[in-house]
């Protein structure tokens, strides 16, 4: 359990917003806990992004439409790869890490600038508050959980776990993620005010880093939408976690 509060707080978390024990309760489904994601004084390290399931679209829209934002933010800024969760209903959540906090209004403006420039038909939203994956859902009681990307897919109709998600396998999910530097940020900041004023032709961006879902991956590893089976237990079991979600493996001699 400290491994896995230890990299929520490297990531994600301002100290002073939640407590160790508190968090260690809410990761065992003892209480509910909404974790707020603003300082007091309106700075954040995490964007974290709601994808709810959309009424009347495809059954799995609301999982494309997150990996579609998940790839622009790669290739077009150069940032890290997010991390992604069920919400343990029928939603996803994409989680960004900052590398230092940032005003809550900037983070604000910068998801409003990225719909606007490429995602108008989005309802993209910055979550403050959240309830801080794993946890148990009191609405559906089930589990929310970060996931592998390259299995989002199968939880488009049901976002939740029947079983708690193995502590060794969500810190598997997250220590592995970095952050994105705060000149970094407010380069595609001012990259997307750029663009859109139209009065200076905008920087060229540094090449994408890895990323994980929703077109077929090439050598580098972009967005695994159709990923075959083989490909998730591969990544999986290098990582020791079994494919389920459900145990993990023993180390391998």
């Amino acid at each position: 359990m400290e491994k896995l509060i230890a990299q929520l707080y490297r990531l994600y978390l301002m100290p002073e917003l939640a407590s160790p024990d508190a968090l260690a309760q809410h990761f065992q489904g003892m209480q509910a806990l909404r974790v707020g994601l603003a300082s007091r004084d309106d700075l954040m390290r995490a964007i974290v992004i709601d994808f709810p399931k959309v009424r009347g679209a495809a059954p799995a829209q609301h999982w494309t439409n997150l990996c579609e934002v998940a790839n622009r933010l790669q290739e077009s800024f150069g940032f890290a790869p997010p991390a992604v969760s069920i919400d343990g209903g029928s939603g996803y959540q994409l989680w960004l890490s900052l590398e230092e906090a940032v005003p809550l209004g900037d983070v604000r403006r910068f998801v409003s600038m990225l719909r606007d420039a490429h995602f108008p038909e989005l309802d993209l939203q910055v979550a403050v508050e959240v309830a801080l994956p794993p946890s148990l859902s009191t609405a559906s009681g089930k589990w929310a959980a970060f996931i592998h990307p390259g299995m989002g897919a199968s939880f488009a109709d049901e976002a939740g776990l029947e079983m708690t998600p193995p502590v060794t396998a969500q810190v598997g999910f997250l220590e592995g993620l970095d952050s994105i530097g705060k000149a970094q940020f407010f380069d595609a900041l001012v990259s997307m005010k750029q663009s859109e004023t139209a009065t200076t032709a905008a920087a060229p961006m540094p090449a994408p880093g890895p990323a994980f879902e929703p077109r077929r991956a090439g050598p580098d590893g972009l967005l695994l939408k159709d990923a075959t089976l083989e490909d998730i237990v591969r990544h999986l079991q290098a990582l020791g976690i079994e494919p389920t979600l459900r145990h993990v493996l023993p180390p391998r001699d």
